[in-house]
């Protein structure tokens, strides 16, 4: 076997150096050496005989192992990955093994081109470390021709090559939860990253830090010590990054009380009534709709294994496009929970082990679809034998990946059931996607006869405040459809029978509940003064123009916080200045007149843009974040600033600047946007804001108010930075009290340095959204609140409520306590008139 090759063209068109390559990653040969052809044809073909080793799921790209070892990398176009598939055709499936000149992929050049940055396609050595690579082709090259490339194989006649270095650490698993499936994907981020090959070892068992499926069936918990093992090129680069993303510590999101499924000991009581486990608190009074959940026949043997692995690929493919879009939408509308979901659902259709699977069962004579659900059975079997709650949980998501992949195989199933309005849904078990596509304004109550408060679909009932019982048992599935039934989820019941009286009972609750949210929403936009006529301005924090609509539709003065990550996040590049003003520009417009704070990046911590070069660090809450991350990369701060100095009018702009933690970072932010509007030939400048978010800012609040228009405390982050306690941390939660002395002391220090000013200090932070400390922050001389649109009613209405003078003498006890439990101890005593 020959160690030199020689590559064919893959494609008709211009060769070029990576230099040309507008991507940095791989002008800068991060990715390997080669070259890239601006193409002219549209069928890539292999430019060697090998083995298929890598085919992205959006058939974008693959990697040719050729016979001398060379991993070949073929990626269509720049930022393609973003189109979900659209406009490409795999030909083959990962494992074939093929001939040179064999067609590979099929793209609309002429689609792809009106979507994507570029078509240049890049033909580089992933391992070119290995290799040796000569007679680079430039200038026009025929789809087939030889010569476009010569690789030989690092040692050929010569001296072997040292072994790549390799390399071990442990970790203690920080993840509420363990690894689950949103750790498990954010580690498999993680491992892409780099050119290593990364395993986790757990309980003598090794994972693929690739694979969701392998981390998860590891069955280590919150706490548990693991080991990484890295090797590779950049193993010691890889390790590093690991380690850290093991200890950086998520929220699962999940309820204190985890109950598999099926669990009739949670359903068993004394009366009439059906128990559960609450999910999602509320009360609902509705008419039962059973789901039932039919399990679609599939054929076991295929057409040939080609025609099954080729329908495989692009089921995949097709779905993956589909959940991409989910994912963003949801990024977009800020449900948070959803788009968190949903990204372990992209993660775990990239799984190699799950792909793996499904194709050598497809290998063994099965047909796509049975070998894709015999794998994620095979799977979820794994899972279930952990005998772990979590993990078991997480056997839905791979059933909604299942359903999907095989409905994209064989055709949309039917439709889910048609909803009255006030339904009660009731079913043996629903999947995170079947959850998001019944429609919410005709949803009451969900009931499960499976399930656990902690699964993907109990953790969205709470994001979308819809009253749920998981683990009921099999009783609630032989309720009648159409009954009127009374669910109380708080409580943890459901009266299948309700008498008369019960039911009006029941309903007037409900009735004064709304009818008090809907009295706060009739008074809400009218100002918010305190009993001795001080106004108070309640502002919103939100996401996106739609949020900034329902805004004004709950009574905000205006928006206190627009958080512009939305933009950046769940993406493979950065928005251009174009669509960043696009959207900023919306939200202004949906306001109505009102003023918007809009926050410039606030990157890196625990906000993650993959796409961004940031470094992996040990402590990522002290690293590269907020401002820090802006000024390390002018670009992409000129480009942001540029688009909100383009906003009309920009009297109702208010920039806001995160993280600042001295006078300097300030300064240079101000002469920079003051460059910038010359440039533009702006004579107006909007104003400028500081968030008050680590110590130091705080205690330089008076030179930073001196050269700032007003300033905006982030409660969660000042109080996370004073307290040295990670607000990503589960064992701390219950101490991270922003009413804590030490914060209020800073509070106080802020309001009294803006003072010397005459500036205005504002709070977008949780503590804004605490009843508890309303009155708290304006006896410290706060005047502006910013809260989730939803609850501006409601804080307007205790605002309205109080005495200013009274806050301010109460305050001043309030300083003068050593824990925040003296604090809200003071506070109850306050709130019952018992000082």
């Amino acid at each position: 076997m020959s160690a030199t090759i020689t590559l064919a063209a893959p494609l008709s068109g211009l060769a070029l150096p990576l230099s040309a390559v507008p991507d940095p990653v791989f002008a800068g040969g991060m990715m390997g050496a080669g070259l890239a052809i601006e193409p002219l044809s549209s069928t890539l073909l292999a430019p060697c005989a090998g083995e298929i080793v890598q085919l992205s799921a959006t058939g974008h790209a693959l990697t040719l192992r050729a016979v001398n070892g060379a991993e070949v990398l073929l990626h269509i176009g720049i930022d393609t990955v973003q189109l979900g598939g659209a406009g490409f055709t795999p030909l083959v499936a990962r494992g074939a093994q093929v001939v040179c000149g064999q067609p590979l992929i099929e793209f609309d050049i002429d689609a792809i081109a009106r979507r994507a940055p570029s078509l240049l396609t890049v033909v580089v050595v992933s391992n070119s470390d290995a290799m040796t690579l000569s007679d680079c082709a430039s200038g026009p090259v025929q789809a087939g021709g030889a010569g476009l490339l010569t690789i030989r194989a690092a040692g050929a006649s010569q001296a072997p090559a040292a072994a790549a270095p390799s390399c071990s650490d442990s970790a203690r698993v920080a993840h509420d939860g363990g690894l689950h499936a949103r750790p498990s994907a954010l580690l498999q981020g993680v491992a892409r990253r780099f050119d290593a090959q990364l395993d986790i070892e757990f309980n003598g068992q090794r994972a693929n830090a690739r694979s969701v499926t392998a981390l998860m069936a590891l069955g280590a918990g919150e706490g548990d010590r693991v080991t990484v093992h890295a090797g590779g090129a950049q193993a010691a680069e890889a390790l590093a990054a690991m380690l850290a993303a093991l200890e950086t510590a998520t929220a699962a999101g999940h309820a204190p009380a985890a109950v598999t499924a099926p669990v009739t000991a949670s359903a068993a009581r004394s009366d009439d009534k059906l128990g559960g486990v609450c999910a999602a608190p509320g009360m609902a009074v509705g008419t039962v709709v059973l789901l039932a959940q039919q399990e679609r026949v599939l054929d076991e043997h295929g057409h040939g294994i080609e025609a099954e692995l080729v329908a495989l690929t692009r089921a995949l493919a097709q779905v993956q496009q589909a959940v991409a879009q989910e994912v963003v939408q949801a990024a977009a509308r800020g449900a948070r929970a959803e788009s968190e979901i949903f990204g372990a659902h992209l993660a775990l259709l990239d799984d190699p082990q799950l792909q793996q699977a499904a194709e050598g069962f497809v290998r063994d004579g099965c047909s796509a679809a049975f070998a894709y659900r015999r794998a994620i059975r095979q799977q979820s079997e794994v899972l279930l034998a952990l005998d772990n709650a979590l993990l078991a949980e997480r056997v839905a998501d791979l059933k909604d990946l299942e359903r999907r992949v095989i409905d994209a195989l064989l055709g949309e199933a039917p439709e889910l059931a048609e909803l009255p309005p006030q339904a009660v849904v009731v079913a043996d078990d629903l999947t995170p996607s079947q959850l998001t596509q019944l429609p919410r304004e005709r949803l009451a109550a969900l009931v499960l006869a499976r399930g656990g408060a902690s699964n993907h679909v109990a953790i969205l009932c709470r994001a979308l405040a819809i009253p749920s019982l998981v683990a009921a048992g099999d009783a609630v599935l032989a309720l009648a459809a159409g009954s009127t039934v009374w669910l109380d989820a708080s409580d943890g019941w459901l009266d299948p029978a309700p008498t008369a009286a019960n039911l009006a009972a029941a309903r007037q609750q409900i009735a004064e509940r709304e009818a008090r949210r809907d009295s706060l929403r009739r008074h809400a936009a009218a100002p918010a003064r305190t009993l001795d006529g001080v106004a108070i301005e309640v502002a919103a924090n939100i996401v996106n123009a739609a949020e900034a609509a329902e805004a004004v539709r709950h009574g905000a003065d205006g928006v206190g916080l627009l958080r512009t990550e939305f933009l950046f996040a769940h993406r493979s590049d950065a928005p251009d200045e174009a669509e960043q003003r696009a959207a900023c520009q919306a939200v202004l417009d949906a306001l109505d007149g009102r003023t918007a704070i809009i926050r410039t990046l606030d990157a890196g911590g625990d906000k993650e843009v993959p796409y961004l070069p940031l470094p992996p660090e040990d402590n990522p809450a002290l690293g590269l974040r907020g401002i820090r991350t802006g000024l390390a990369m002018p670009a992409v701060l000129d480009s942001q600033l540029r688009a909100l100095l383009s906003l009309t009018p920009l009297s109702r702009l208010r920039i806001l600047l995160p993280m600042i933690t001295d006078l300097s970072e300030l300064q240079q932010v101000r002469a920079r946007i003051d460059e910038l509007a010359r440039e533009m030939g702006l004579s107006e400048r909007p104003q400028l804001g500081v968030m008050i978010e680590v110590p130091s800012a705080a205690l330089l609040a008076e030179q930073l108010a001196a050269h700032a228009d007003f300033l905006s405390i982030g409660t969660n982050d000042l109080t996370q930075y004073t307290l040295a306690m990670d607000r990503c941390s589960p064992a701390l939660a219950a101490r991270l009290d922003p009413l804590h002395p030490a914060v209020l002391r800073l509070i106080e220090l802020t309001v009294r340095g803006a003072r010397q000013h005459g500036k205005w200090v504002g709070v977008c932070g949780a503590m804004a959204s605490d009843l508890a400390a309303v009155p708290v922050l304006l006896g410290l001389g706060v005047t502006e609140l910013s809260v989730s649109p939803a609850l501006v009613p409601e804080v307007k209405a205790c605002v309205r409520q109080l005495q200013l003078a009274q806050c301010r003498e109460q305050v001043q006890a309030l300083l003068q306590q050593s824990s925040p439990q003296a604090v809200r101890a003071l506070l109850q005593l306050a709130d019952t008139g018992q000082h």
